[in-house]
């Protein structure tokens, strides 16, 4: 193991421990580390030695926020077309993400995600379908696709439609940063470890049964602040396209609503009603595999778009936040427009016949 490695990877007594290493970017992950993570994830299945996986990450602070946003700038900069798209870098790093997304969901083993601090988007992925989710009072975790013209991807829209009533729609519009206990509220995560006990906990794993570890230092979360918004959230979010959501809470009586409104229209328009269609097309019978198939066709045609190049410039690269989206606003989003992110793309991703 080096310590120059982007993913650490290695045993410590009962368990294989993977940790992402990229701490002066808060661990974001790269295509390196995907396959990395994948390939000790497999090698540690039919291992008797190891009984448990242990995911966290280097620094302090947090899992991970997410992909390379900066080489996704430059490949939606210059693809033109959807053979562009999917034959990217990035195209090739979203296939390899979500076959990983599909394979911790299926862990034959307890795989622990120490979800402390910042766990956004892609970071989500590699932490929120695993079979043990712990989270801590620093956790802040988010799905904040939409302020960059694009939409929750890495299962994201799998995991938010299954949230409580319009919580998870909610929480894709506005990509609003949410809590250890509001992500135990709405499905996101299992246990509360206060941070203090962290090492302990660790230590604990590498000697006990999880779940012996965690009933010894995991403890009550606290009230989820998200569930006392649910009254108008529910409400105002019950609409099956921005437009609509954006006019129920224009006309609600809440505060919060009407400053929720500002914060979905300043999104990018395309990113809402796109994500809208995503998260509707899910039903209870929707595998998560087949969510990250169609959130694999969005990404594609996301890369042709130019508001995904735009929301990253004016964000990150930039930083002046003031995004110039097109079309400019949400009804001006044309439904045909769409309807054609969900249309198949060269070299489709395919999930769901196993072959993760």
């Amino acid at each position: 193991m080096s310590d120059e490695s982007s993913v650490l990877v290695r045993t410590e007594g009962r368990i294989g421990r993977i940790t992402l290493n990229r701490p002066k970017a808060i661990n974001a992950l790269t295509h390196e580390m995907v396959t990395a993570i994948h390939a000790a994830l497999q090698a540690w299945a039919d291992d008797d030695a190891v009984e448990a996986v242990l995911l966290d990450g280097a620094g302090e602070r947090g899992l991970c926020a997410g992909g390379d946003i900066v080489a996704i700038h430059r490949d939606a900069s210059a693809a033109t077309t959807l053979d562009d798209a999917v034959n990217t870098p990035s195209g090739h790093f979203w296939r390899d993400e979500y076959i990983l997304n599909a394979y911790i969901s299926h862990c034959p083993k307890p795989y622990v995600a120490l979800m402390d601090g910042i766990v956004m988007g892609g970071g989500v992925g590699v932490s929120a379908h695993a079979n043990t989710r712990i989270v801590t009072d620093r956790t802040r975790m988010a799905m904040p696709e939409v302020g960059i013209g694009f939409s929750p991807d890495v299962g994201g829209t799998y995991l938010l439609a299954r949230a409580p009533g319009e919580l998870g729609t909610y929480l894709a519009l506005t990509a609003a940063q949410i809590g250890g206990a509001d992500a135990i509220a709405i499905g996101f995560a299992d246990h509360f470890l206060p941070s203090e006990s962290i090492e302990k906990f660790v230590s604990a794993l590498t000697s006990k049964p999880v779940d012996d570890a965690i009933a010894g230092f995991c403890v009550a979360p606290p009230e989820s602040d998200l569930l006392t918004k649910r009254h108008w959230i529910d409400d105002a979010f019950a609409a099956d396209t921005g437009v609509g959501i954006v006019e129920r809470l224009r006309g609600h009586d809440e505060t919060d609503a009407h400053d929720t409104a500002n914060v979905v229209g300043a999104k990018s328009p395309t990113s809402v009603e796109v994500t809208m269609r995503s998260l509707r097309q899910i039903s209870a019978d929707t595998t998560l595999e087949e969510a990250l198939e169609s959130e694999f066709r969005v990404s594609i045609h996301f890369l042709t778009h130019p508001d995904l190049a735009e929301g990253i410039r004016a964000q990150v690269i930039d930083k002046d936040r003031s995004p110039k989206w097109s079309p400019r606003g949400l009804t001006e989003v044309d439904p045909a427009v769409v309807a054609d992110f969900f249309a198949p793309v060269p070299n489709d991703l395919v999930l769901t016949n196993g072959a993760f």
